[in-house]
């Protein structure tokens, strides 16, 4: 697989079954439209060409674990292996995801992707390095290596299919990695430090400044190119980023959905979706994260959040809940009767469909 040949691979949704799809949903026994979103879910979920059958979605969400350098430069308060210890726990089913995901009959599968310590037994490895560069003296990364493990995480992607996953989320695990994220949505985004950092988790407000400082000083060194999102991700991101950057992108390639989470996949979906602007149509955004930036990068991405919870955890605990979303939406499509042979006729109130011959605004 090229970068190239992924980014080819890339198709818009189907169109003539999304108008299938609609028509199907406004002869259900219900008022049109009085379902609101969960509607334009299952429409959307129609028009990808990797779903089979609405009626039997398996469910993943792949965790990017991953260390970065810039910590050294004091923006996080936890202790940095605290990424390895969240990974182990992960393994046995411990953290927020977890929980969440078994709850919504969602399998999660972390994946070291760049931890800074010794192989953990158990866990997938895509690692190439035990961390990422100090974005405030340097690169993340080598462009190569940028480019290797976002081939090597969208390959993952299609091992997953084949084994028999059609619904996909996106999660991430690293002290610091929200100073990344800023980063990267800053240049993509062509924003100010100020209007993008924020705490992360639980950092002393009274040293905000100083993390936008760092953050503004990563792109001063690396001067990224805000038009090459691969060179962004190289410069100032972080092997997390990447990853799930990756899975975004062969998701689509597959055809199949995306379940964002929260900011962090916020950036990653900001360099998935300039890569390759149709990958928008295959990401389902979770929730409205709490950090500092959020919805920035989704007005950038032009996605509406289902959830608004004021979540902050990361891990891929916001898509976990939303898996639930796209439960509901397929169970409506398929088990809801119909009006033709309910007995019942609704004095219709709102218009009719509008064909559909651009991308949803989801």
């Amino acid at each position: 697989m090229t970068l190239e040949s992924l980014i080819s691979a890339i198709r818009p949704l189907n169109r003539v079954n999304m108008e299938k799809a609609a028509q199907h949903i406004d002869s259900l026994v219900k008022p049109l439209g009085s379902l609101g979103r969960l509607e334009t879910l299952a429409i959307q979920l129609s028009g990808m060409s990797g779903i089979r059958d609405l009626r039997d979605l398996q469910k993943e969400i792949i965790v990017m674990c991953a260390d970065h350098g810039v910590y050294d430069e004091g923006v996080a308060i936890s202790p940095k292996n605290v990424t390895a210890i969240q990974a182990c726990n992960m393994l046995k089913g411990l953290t927020g995801v977890c929980v969440l995901a078994k709850n919504s009959g969602t399998h999660v599968l972390p994946v070291d992707i760049g931890i800074d310590c010794e192989p953990i037994e158990h866990l997938l490895s895509l690692k190439v390095a035990r961390g990422s560069g100090n974005i405030a003296q340097g690169s993340a990364m080598d462009y190569e290596q940028a480019e290797m493990l976002l081939l090597a995480s969208a390959q993952l992607v299609q091992q997953r299919i084949a084994a028999g996953i059609t619904v996909f989320g996106v999660g991430e695990l690293g002290i610091a990695n929200t100073t990344s994220a800023a980063a990267v949505t800053c240049v993509l985004t062509e924003s100010d430090p100020c209007d993008v950092v924020g705490l992360g988790a639980n950092f002393p407000p009274e040293q905000l400044v100083h993390k936008q400082s760092i953050v503004r000083q990563a792109i001063a060194v690396n001067r990224p190119d805000s038009k090459n999102a691969l060179d962004v991700l190289a410069k100032v991101g972080g092997f997390d980023l990447v990853g799930m950057t990756g899975v975004i992108l062969g998701a689509a390639a597959f055809g199949v959905p995306v379940v964002l989470d929260g900011f962090l996949s916020y950036a990653s979906a900001l360099a998935a979706c300039q890569i390759s602007p149709i990958a928008r149509d295959y990401c389902i955004p979770s929730h409205m994260s709490a950090e500092k930036g959020s919805a920035l990068a989704l007005y950038h991405l032009n996605l509406q959040p289902y959830l608004h919870l004021d979540l902050r955890l990361g891990e891929g605990s916001g898509a976990a809940i939303a898996m639930s979303l796209i439960d509901a939406a397929c169970a409506m499509y398929c088990h809801m009767g119909n009006l033709a042979s309910s007995g019942i006729q609704f004095a219709d109130t709102i218009p009719e469909r509008p064909r559909i011959t651009r991308p949803l605004e989801i």
